[in-house]
């Protein structure tokens, strides 16, 4: 049996993973860091809506899900470079996050979170006592 072979075919199918399709837009960028008792994250969302944009929260998963629509099909596209359809991406966090009080701004096509550290998760002090009745501070 003769099969024929694509040699550039699994070069589309990852470049397909990576880079998305029309019918499947690639992951929304990102950005994050710790900015001392804040977690910051940061996501590239030109051109997509506010109205568009849902934000979830579930135990300590945040997802993200945004919409870029399709174009007027009555147009004659010359180029269509700028991935359009539904965009999702899950953020796992860890214990240590405030899930309850994550707030999110939008500007300039920059969807913003901002994730307290919890409070059980902050360094404290614990005093410790000796039989001579002395107590000192021990940073933990």
């Amino acid at each position: 049996m003769l099969m024929r072979t694509d040699p550039f075919r699994e070069l589309d199918r990852l470049a397909a993973q990576v880079l998305g399709t029309a019918a499947r837009p690639a992951a929304m960028s990102m950005d994050a860091w710790r900015e001392g008792d804040i977690f910051e994250v940061e996501f590239d969302l030109p051109g997509v809506s506010p109205d568009s944009i849902n934000l979830d929260v579930e135990r300590n998963v945040v997802t993200v899900r945004a919409e870029r629509p399709a174009l007027d099909g009555d147009k004659e596209m010359l180029a269509a470079e700028r991935p359009r359809g539904v965009f999702s991406r899950q953020l796992v966090l860890g214990e240590n996050l405030d899930t309850q009080n994550i707030q999110a701004s939008y500007d300039n096509g920059v969807l913003g979170l901002r994730i307290p550290v919890a409070e059980q998760a902050k360094p404290r002090k614990i005093e410790i006592t000796t039989k001579e009745g002395d107590q000192q501070a021990i940073n933990s």
